[in-house]
């Protein structure tokens, strides 16, 4: 079993194994919060900080009977001490985190971390209605805002999909332009379909372009910075040139949202095809803005 789902499940049981679905999300944030590496990361969203990752791993342990869910809650159904599998700081962590929160309904624990982890509450249906106008500024103010017109790019290889989307936010994407061929991953929540739906969810609109990306195939036997570099020389040669009506709308949805990622896979900008396409925009006539790499 991963580690991470021993967490949850240590989690579930020192509450009495069980635990409603909102209070479980805000006791997750409190304890990754006083870890250096967390097992889980987390995103503003409708009640506040959210794993979308975690949330998987929850809904998986459901269906290997590990776990009971009602619309509301969790419970945990299997018998085993999962608190004793754990390391012994992690153990102590989660004890103090029942000794600190384990009379705090989901209420108090939404209130406790919109006051502390205010970006965590920017996109909050509940923070107006149970903080004080003061405490709600901090949340209001914590929101991503910036008028200036630029085209980021940004790749998903080694961040999870809540740093990706902190990072997008943080950004004020509004537009996040796919540029893969195939737009399918091996890697949790990059699927097109479940990319779509989690932009949709924060806000942010997807749009794919499978033209302006580079056949799966054609990326085999890349071994080193000068096998991406005749890659990449074929890719400016022969694709970018065929492809000028989709980069015209790519300008174009730049210059109506002004803040919009082009996303790919490889987090080194000078291994993925989004720097040359990025730069086959930029020297448009018409491209009077910031390219920036996420």
């Amino acid at each position: 079993m991963f580690y991470r789902r021993k967490i949850l499940l240590a989690l579930l049981q020192v509450f009495e194994n069980e635990l409603d679905k909102i209070r479980l999300q805000k006791l997750l944030f409190l304890y990754t919060k006083r870890k250096q590496n967390p097992e889980y990361e987390f995103v503003p969203y409708k009640y506040g900080c959210f794993s979308f990752s975690a949330n998987a791993d929850l809904n998986a342990m459901v269906k290997k009977g590990l776990l009971s869910d009602t619309e509301a809650s969790y419970q945990k159904i299997d018998e085993t001490d999962y608190l004793k599998t754990l390391k012994t700081l992690d153990r102590k962590k989660i004890e103090e985190l029942k000794n600190l929160y384990g009379n705090m309904d989901a209420n108090s624990l939404m209130k406790h971390t919109y006051i502390n982890y205010p970006f965590w509450a920017i996109k909050s249906l509940k923070a107006k209605s149970i903080l004080n106008e003061d405490l709600y500024k901090r949340v209001l103010n914590a929101i991503p805002k910036n008028e200036k017109t630029i085209l980021f790019t940004i790749g998903y290889e080694g961040i999870s999909l809540e740093e990706y989307f902190v990072r997008l936010i943080k950004n004020d994407i509004k537009v996040l332009v796919d540029v893969r061929r195939n737009p399918l991953s091996m890697k949790y929540g990059f699927s097109k379909t479940s990319l779509t739906k989690f932009c949709n969810a924060l806000g942010i609109e997807y749009v794919h372009f499978p033209e302006v990306g580079i056949q799966s195939d054609a990326r085999q036997e890349l071994n080193c910075q000068n096998d991406y570099d005749i890659l990449f020389e074929k890719y400016k040669n022969n694709s970018l040139p065929n492809t000028i009506n989709i980069q015209e709308k790519i300008l174009n949805l730049l210059i109506k949202n002004k803040r919009i990622a082009l996303t790919c896979f490889e987090s080194d900008i000078c291994q993925c095809h989004r720097k040359h396409l990025a730069e086959a925009i930029f020297k448009n006539p018409n491209f009077k803005y910031e390219l920036k790499h996420i």
